[in-house]
């Protein structure tokens, strides 16, 4: 008896370490970033046609001083194998890169990822042979759009300027949201946007690209910001065929992107955004100019 209850007690106590070394891992915050985290609860709608409340768990960075500081909006992509790593979408060396030029940057988390993930995931977009890629693009932009009504309430921040970012599914649902035309979007910068793709098993081609393409020329239609599209010529989800197409379809339709395919990188370029920050810079840079925002870190 007296083994057992000890045996409870060690269990218990190792329960409690690991909760307390998680708890402090997760409430770790960059403090020469002003880093915060708020969560927002918002209802969207499942590619079944479910509808539920999820939480999307939005992290905050911002220069030092005041503002008030336009609004870069960053959306992350989506993980073939593990939704629910990391924990918490935290782009520190991509947003230093935007802080620096004074930009306050809101990450979110979205619903179904990261430790607030569940069974519900709004942005599953049907089997390979079968995909509907619309219900993934609406979910998404309505957090987006969550996230940028968020925003626009701080008091350090311009309304009336906001950049929306995001990367391969983050990608993708940017050009949706920039389809909705929010108030006070300048423009909007669309990092290897796709879906559908899977290095492993058909690398390259995404499941159901011309359905991609009709999603494009559908966003194209409506989107008034001017746009930069980023691709390599390695990527292992989306091949330059895939991408130059999606760009033309969206172009065609009445969208304004600048393309820019860039040459291979590293073993797979759609890892680009992530670790490829020197390279994509000084292309960002020239675009940030052309809208009006500083192309050059603000100096202090």
């Amino acid at each position: 008896m007296h083994y057992l209850l000890r045996h409870l007690l060690l269990c218990l106590s190792f329960a409690a370490a690991v909760t307390t070394a998680d708890a402090q891992q997760s409430q770790h915050l960059a403090g020469d970033l002003h880093e915060s985290v708020v969560t927002l609860d918002v209802r969207v709608k499942d590619f079944y046609g479910r509808e539920q409340t999820g939480k999307v768990v939005v992290t905050q960075f911002k220069p030092d001083g005041d503002g008030p500081f336009p609004i870069v909006i960053l959306n992350h992509g989506r993980s073939p194998t593990n939704r629910s790593d990391p924990p918490r979408f935290r782009y520190t060396k991509q947003v230093r890169y935007f802080t620096e030029r004074g930009f306050a940057v809101f990450e979110p988390t979205r619903i179904g990822y990261g430790q607030q993930g569940t069974d519900f995931d709004p942005e599953y977009s049907g089997g390979c042979s079968a995909k509907d890629y619309a219900p993934m693009a609406e979910a998404a932009t309505t957090q987006i759009l969550a996230v940028l009504k968020y925003a626009k309430e701080q008091p350090y921040v311009d309304p009336a300027r906001v950049l929306i970012v995001g990367q391969s599914v983050g990608g993708y649902s940017t050009v949706a949201a920039t389809a909705r035309h929010p108030a006070g979007l300048v423009g909007a910068i669309n990092f290897a946007g796709g879906s559908g793709g899977d290095p492993a098993s058909h690398p390259g081609i995404p499941c159901q690209g011309n359905r991609l393409e009709e999603m494009y020329v559908h966003f194209g239609k409506t989107a008034k910001a001017p746009m930069l599209w980023i691709y390599t010529e390695n990527d292992q989800y989306f091949n330059p065929a895939h991408s130059k197409a999606w760009h033309a379809a969206f172009v065609k339709a009445g969208g304004t992107a600048e393309y820019h395919l860039l040459p291979p990188f590293a073993k797979n370029g759609h890892t680009l955004f992530s670790n490829g920050v020197e390279i994509w810079s000084p292309i960002v840079s020239e675009f940030l100019g052309k809208l009006g925002f500083n192309a050059e870190p603000v100096k202090h």
